[in-house]
């Protein structure tokens, strides 16, 4: 992954920032692609073949299949189910937190305990839209506390590729429905 900044987006999606050990060290690219859990990796394949259903989806509307488009949404709305209980059982509670900005190169959330800056951690971020999960390395680039709370920011140290374009994917989506309602507002 290369150190690109890319802009955040203030939204709230759940996380699992599991703090390592300080004698921690992050694994090779290699190991770390051969460690993420397989709810994972299907997330992501699922996100990809999403991206290829819409594709089928918009050439089957433009010759009018109407009831072939209704039987792959009813067949994707299936999977889309199972992938979301099998990820829900990849969500520990102990270490669940809402985000609050996110984007493809970093994360900010809250959290009751403040973690030191460098502090490496394991991360689980479960995407809305669209829909998959991530596992990732990371480190914590800012910590602040404010009453009894702490802000936190972590930035991703071993992130794939395919995982940071879904990150985007999401970021943009979060953007432009923020744009949408904005402009529903000033019509208002």
């Amino acid at each position: 992954m290369s150190d690109q900044e890319y802009f955040t987006v203030h939204h709230q999606m759940t996380v699992n920032v599991e703090p390592l050990a300080d004698d921690f060290s992050f694994p090779s690219f290699e190991q770390f692609e051969t460690e993420i859990p397989a709810p994972f990796l299907v997330a992501s394949e699922f996100s990809n073949l999403d991206q290829l259903n819409d594709a089928a989806r918009a050439e089957l509307k433009s010759n009018d299949f109407k009831h072939v488009i209704n039987l792959l949404d009813t067949q994707n709305a299936k999977l889309n189910l199972l992938l979301t209980f099998m990820l829900s059982q990849q969500d520990e509670a102990s270490f669940r937190h809402q985000t609050t900005a996110f984007g493809a190169s970093q994360f900010s959330y809250h959290a009751q305990k403040p973690l030191n800056i460098g502090q490496k951690v394991c991360c689980k971020l479960f995407l809305d839209h669209p829909a998959a999960a991530i596992y990732c390395y990371g480190s914590v680039v800012n910590c602040s506390q404010e009453n009894e709370q702490a802000t936190i920011t972590v930035k991703y140290e071993r992130l794939r590729d395919l995982d940071q374009d879904l990150l985007i994917k999401a970021a943009l989506y979060q953007q432009q429905k923020l744009l949408r309602q904005r402009s529903l507002n000033r019509e208002n």
